[in-house]
């Protein structure tokens, strides 16, 4: 039996809501009612990433959700709505900064396969488990690295720079700008639209949108501040 198989299976068994509804048809949902569609065997993959959160977090503490239905909605759902609201292309190079147990970057990695994603985080033991899930998982296109996001010198810059719960604003945008590469944009998942934040963020730094999140499963709002970097002198 492969490592890969055994968290699928123990978690197409889970209870959903009190229901006999599995975790694949809790994923197969949400993903349905944001409007995206999956590639082939997707939904596997993100059912195993919820038994590897749900295993892991048990020594290292990488979430405060236990329910796995609740990770469905609250962490992978909600990870994939940022590709409701953001244009990545083939090919791009995205990284999430911050990532801690891999919340947004292996949900996005698992979606678009077409796409470079790297998980950076300073914590030894959360990097240690997001190398772990991209092991198992056969994600060839993540990599996890453990450093500092104000001190990481990657090979190349990215098209997408990403968090979901690293910092306020201006200190995610004083850790990401320098990894741009032209063109490209910053992302800050958030949850009630921080108008303090954004009037705090330094010059050269322009938001292109701040688009809601309807995210199916999680109550409250949930928004994304879009940025760039502005060109000229």
């Amino acid at each position: 039996m492969s490592a890969k198989g055994r968290p699928e299976r123990e978690y197409r068994s889970a209870q959903h809501g009190g229901s006999a509804a599995p975790i694949d048809a809790a994923i197969d949902d949400g993903v349905r009612a944001l409007g995206l569609a999956l590639p082939p065997g997707a939904t596997a993959q993100l059912a195993a990433l919820v038994a590897l959160l749900a295993k892991w977090n048990g020594t290292y503490n990488l979430t405060a959700i236990r329910e796995p239905a609740k990770m469905v909605t609250h962490h992978l759902i909600d990870s994939l709505a940022v590709l409701t609201c953001l244009d990545v292309a083939p090919g791009a190079r995205l990284i999430d900064i911050g990532c801690g147990a891999g919340l947004p970057g292996l949900p996005l990695a698992i979606a678009r396969p077409d796409v470079a994603v790297t998980l950076l985080d300073s914590n030894g033991k959360k990097i240690a488990f997001v190398r772990q899930a991209i092991g198992e998982l056969g994600l060839g296109n993540a990599t996890a690295v453990a450093a500092r996001a104000e001190t990481f010198v990657p090979a190349a810059p990215f098209d997408v720079v990403v968090s979901r719960a690293f910092s306020d604003l201006a200190t995610f945008v004083a850790a990401g700008r320098r990894l741009l590469a032209p063109g490209a944009v910053l992302v800050a998942m958030k949850g009630v639209l921080p108008a303090a934040e954004i009037a705090a963020l330094p010059p050269g730094i322009r938001v292109v949108a701040t688009p809601a999140l309807a995210v199916p499963g999680v109550e409250g709002q949930r928004h994304l501040v879009i940025m760039n970097q502005e060109s000229g002198p």
